[in-house]
């Protein structure tokens, strides 16, 4: 990485999205999952737009100086709760969504970057008001910022959990039409929202179904007697990869198993003004 790479940070749904489209290639290159890409995070930033009382969504940028693309990017929230300022990752609590991959990325395009990755969220950290926790989850194994954050917060607590994912086996169950067309999915739509009891749930559902629809990123598979629906699944569509999203069904054909571990980082709230970060500064350099 350039030595002259900077650290930027960017508040605010519309410089956000922003920096989701600018780091495109980063994810690219990356193979971030699907979850961790510009189509699912502009769908969850259209949902926080939505909420009461909304999350302050922030960009942190790793950006080498003249080349206007970034070699690292973390997407967060600020969600205030009392006088406690909470810092968890874009997308986290917003459902539903695919189970049983890691669903966040802390994007760094190496180890150095990934270093001062860690550098810039704790200038977010330094940056805030009053107490604040700090809550990354669904992240994999291994992850070099959440390691590099971990050694520079002495009350950090890194903890490992199993995901548990949808596996699709409609076919045993009838006849299933499967169909990545934007117009079957329209059609059977209000249907499977019906069948989704929570509100918000059935809002974010929504617009993500037809977001990735309109790019051919999702499939419905319908399982129909008579027209009255028995069983459906949306599945997400990531290249080769097939993440089952979302299903319903009276007559079986839909279970789950246990997916990939996931990995969380938590730093608890404390009081203010806040102790200072081991090894603060020589971090930055």
């Amino acid at each position: 990485m350039p030595a002259r790479a900077s650290i930027r940070i960017a508040v605010g749904r519309e410089r956000v999205v922003r920096e989701v489209r600018a780091a495109a290639p980063l994810m690219t290159a990356l193979r971030a999952p699907a979850t961790a890409r510009g189509p699912w995070l502009t769908a969850v930033l259209n949902e926080g737009a939505a909420r009461r009382p909304r999350a302050r969504p922030v960009a942190v940028v790793v950006e080498p100086h003249g080349r206007g693309r970034p070699d690292g990017v973390a997407f967060l929230t600020l969600r205030r709760r009392g006088l406690t300022t909470t810092v968890a990752m874009l997308g986290d609590g917003i459902a539903p969504a695919p189970a049983g991959l890691p669903p966040s990325r802390l994007l760094a395009r190496d180890e150095a970057t990934a270093v001062r990755l860690a550098t810039g969220v704790l200038d977010l950290l330094q940056s805030l008001r009053g107490p604040w926790s700090l809550e990354l989850a669904g992240l994999p194994l291994g992850d070099p910022t959440l390691r590099a954050l971990a050694a520079q917060l002495p009350t950090a607590l890194l903890a490992n959990s199993r995901s548990y994912r949808l596996v699709d086996d409609l076919d045993g169950v009838g006849t299933v039409v499967r169909s990545r067309d934007p117009e079957v999915l329209e059609r059977w739509l209000p249907a499977l929202l019906d069948r989704e009891p929570d509100r918000r749930a059935r809002g974010f559902l929504r617009s993500a179904v037809r977001l990735h629809a309109a790019i051919g990123q999702v499939e419905v598979a319908v399982v129909a007697d008579g027209g009255v629906l028995r069983a459906a699944l949306l599945t997400l569509l990531d290249g080769d990869a097939r993440l089952p999203w979302w299903g319903t069904s009276d007559a079986g054909g839909l279970r789950t198993e246990l997916g990939a571990p996931l990995v969380r980082l938590t730093v608890p709230a404390r009081g203010w003004p806040p102790l200072p970060v081991s090894g603060r500064r020589s971090a930055a350099r």
